[in-house]
């Protein structure tokens, strides 16, 4: 059975190495908030695939020449956009339902 996509499964070392990157950039991306693995009780990071495709994602736009601000900036716009179109789906749906009630009580 896979992991979940958000469980915290792989040491920096291994994350890196996934992602592409130096070790020392992951540091830089937390610290500048663009990734938040998870943390053992050790207080050792695990990263998770969810993280891996966020550094992927991170890759893709620094590659463009965004810089890391701009790259915060997208990341966020890109999240709440996700997170508008989960809440449009469900309005649809909750509209759908009131129409199909309607029709029916005709």
């Amino acid at each position: 059975m896979a992991p979940e996509p958000d469980a915290g499964v792989y040491v920096m070392s291994v994350a890196a190495d996934l992602a592409g990157l130096h070790p020392q950039t992951l540091r830089l991306y937390e610290r500048r908030g663009l990734v938040e693995p998870a943390r053992t009780d050790g207080g050792n990071r695990r990263y998770s695939e969810a993280d891996l495709d966020q550094l992927r994602r991170i890759t893709e736009l620094t590659d463009s020449g965004v810089n890391i601000e701009g790259v915060r900036r997208i990341l966020e716009l890109e999240a709440r956009v996700a997170e508008l179109t989960g809440a449009l789906e469900q309005a649809r749906l909750a509209a759908t339902a009131v129409a199909s009630r309607a029709c029916r009580k005709k």
